[in-house]
């Protein structure tokens, strides 16, 4: 099977707080073939994805919602949202590491 954007499988790739100590990623996909091909894939893993933002695979939950085609981490920020240092109060923009995965 030949790899496929993530970005080419779903309609919308989000992150946003989950509260001021965590972080979510929310993935939707555009139908079940791309969802079922993500939540198989070892590239979505709770490892690899954790890898990607520097977390503790411990620290981190995947939750794969099969009625609305959609995969949605949560994991712990790096600094609570807005204290000295936070560069994304809402944490909007964390989704990025995500754009570039194939599976």
């Amino acid at each position: 099977m030949p790899a496929l954007a993530l970005t080419d499988l779903v309609h919308v790739i989000r992150s946003k707080n989950a509260g001021p100590n965590l972080l979510t990623l929310d993935l939707f996909f555009r139908d079940r073939d791309g969802y079922q091909r993500a939540i198989q894939s070892p590239q979505l893993s709770v490892a690899s994805v954790a890898l990607m933002y520097g977390c503790a695979q411990a620290l981190m939950s995947r939750y794969d919602m099969a009625d609305l085609r959609a995969i949605k981490f949560t994991l712990p920020r790096a600094v609570c949202a807005g204290s000295p240092g936070d560069g994304d109060v809402y944490g909007a923009q964390q989704h990025g590491p995500l754009l570039g995965v194939m599976l």
